[in-house]
């Protein structure tokens, strides 16, 4: 495969619409650098099929590709109605209630006792993405009454959202350590975490994958924003799901909030994804509304290392020319003078550590020299996590022995993870890095690579020497 001419990765999900190996292949051309399977649909051996088509189409095309596994997360929703829905009007009151039959105009069965024994007088609850907002005026042991702040219908298993709310029960479900087991024996690279809610939710989480795959963090709801910083520093990797997000704040927070999340990921170093909604409209449209192309621009431009495509590629209509468009935009924008100018004027502060400090100096020294690449040699991803995380105007070659951490590299901004054999040596190191920058058209005769690595090889942080080498 050629080298992408962007950086920042692109994230798809398959799903109806594209799950023969024909259409993963033609995704996978188009600009796909990690693959979604949402665990919210489908079944184990649904997922099983897509992940042995993207090994398959690993092996044809001899480039290590990411994938991740989405779980599920706890799904609150409201019971069913007499007549499938009622109709509201703001100021009318409305019972929600354990009761499984089916609700009228008066009342609805809300099936989740952990719900219940956490909803107080004053609380939000927001139903349907946030169509119908309902304020809690009375609370009983097992009801809460409530009144209708907005809203015009309310219909038969919609989504509950509580904004403010933190639920005691866990959020991972019994459904969601069934799929997260059955993901990880298929070899998934990634374990996503929905509704975290604070850092112990992670915990548990890393405690079920055993080290199997890493994890992504999505931040979709308030409470979660409220550690950010500690559920960051307990993740691999975190995710902008601005989808639920977008209900439970206010939606002209979300901007802002997306920026403090991506550049606190970027200061720790961990890949940050934005996610939901990003061209909503080409589901059914051959083309983005300007809108759309430009919420993809501002994701780029505030330097996630990710962006991705949802139902657009899963069930949509076209979804070829959805990873099209993404892959242009973040070409376009990644060419523009502000851009870099943006990037170079935030960049974080390096640990004081030796392996920080080499990784910094080569992006400088990179720039400096108009070196076609920086070259990783690394065992655990770490050195091209942290090279990564200074934004380097030139691509991040990751040679590694390690196919698993080449996968997992794939979401990272810039980083062009190959997988070869171990070296014994620095010197042969160089010679193998010209080599593959040569081969993968990272680089042409005639150019400079600014080369790190740490001495003696096969120790996970110990990068410690940094060299200039030409390609030949």
């Amino acid at each position: 495969m050629a080298k992408r001419s962007r950086k920042t990765k692109i994230v798809a999900t398959l799903g109806p619409a594209s799950s023969t190996p024909e259409m993963v292949k033609a995704l996978y051309e188009t600009g796909v650098d990690v693959f979604r399977l949402n665990f919210s649909h489908g079944n184990h051996e649904d997922h099983q099929k897509r992940i042995s088509i993207i090994r398959d189409l690993e092996k044809e095309c001899g480039c290590p590709i990411g994938v991740f596994a989405d779980l599920q997360g706890p799904k609150l929703r409201l019971g069913t109605f007499e007549n499938s829905f009622v109709d509201v009007t703001k100021g009318m009151r409305i019972r929600l209630d354990s009761d499984p039959a089916p609700g009228n105009i008066n009342r609805v069965c809300l099936p989740h006792a952990e719900v219940m024994e956490v909803l107080v007088e004053g609380a939000d609850i927001l139903l349907d993405d946030g169509k119908v907002h309902l304020h809690v005026v009375k609370k009983g042991p097992d009801w809460v009454e409530t009144e209708v702040i907005a809203g015009k219908r309310l219909s038969d298993r919609k989504g509950v959202n509580l904004p403010n709310v933190i639920l005691k029960s866990n959020v991972i479900t019994d459904k969601d350590r069934r799929d997260l087991e059955a993901a990880c024996t298929m070899g998934a690279d990634w374990i996503a975490l929905s509704f975290v809610q604070r850092p112990e939710d992670v915990a548990e989480a890393r405690k079920l994958v055993a080290g199997r795959a890493k994890i992504i963090s999505k931040l979709e709801k308030p409470s979660a924003i409220t550690h950010l910083h500690a559920i960051i520093e307990l993740s691999d990797a975190v995710m902008v799901a601005r989808g639920d997000l977008g209900v439970e704040i206010p939606s002209e927070k979300v901007p802002a909030v997306q920026k403090h999340i991506i550049l606190a990921a970027r200061k720790a170093g961990k890949p940050v994804i934005v996610a939901t909604q990003m061209l909503e409209s080409m589901i059914s449209s051959p083309r983005p509304t300007r809108a759309e192309a430009s919420d993809v621009a501002t994701a780029i431009y505030d330097g996630t290392d990710a962006v991705m495509l949802s139902a657009e590629t899963a069930s949509g209509e076209y979804p070829l020319e959805a990873v099209s468009i993404m892959d242009r935009i973040a070409t376009d924008v990644e060419r523009d003078d502000l851009y870099r100018r943006i990037m170079d004027a935030e960049h974080p502060d390096p640990d004081k550590t030796s392996p920080d400090a080499i990784t910094a100096a080569a992006s400088t020294v990179a720039a400096t020299i108009s070196a076609a690449a920086i070259v990783n040699y690394t065992t655990s991803g770490t050195t091209a996590l942290r090279t990564a995380r200074e934004r380097p105007e030139v691509p991040v070659l990751c040679l590694t022995s390690d196919l698993v951490v080449a996968r997992r590299l794939q979401l990272s901004y810039g980083v062009y993870p190959v997988h070869t054999e171990d070296v014994d040596n620095f010197g042969d190191m160089v010679k193998k890095a010209a080599v593959l920058a040569l081969e993968h058209k990272i680089a042409e005769k005639g150019q400079r690579l600014v080369i790190t690595a740490g001495v003696p090889f096969g120790t996970p942080g110990s990068t410690n020497a940094l060299r200039i080498a030409w390609v030949e």
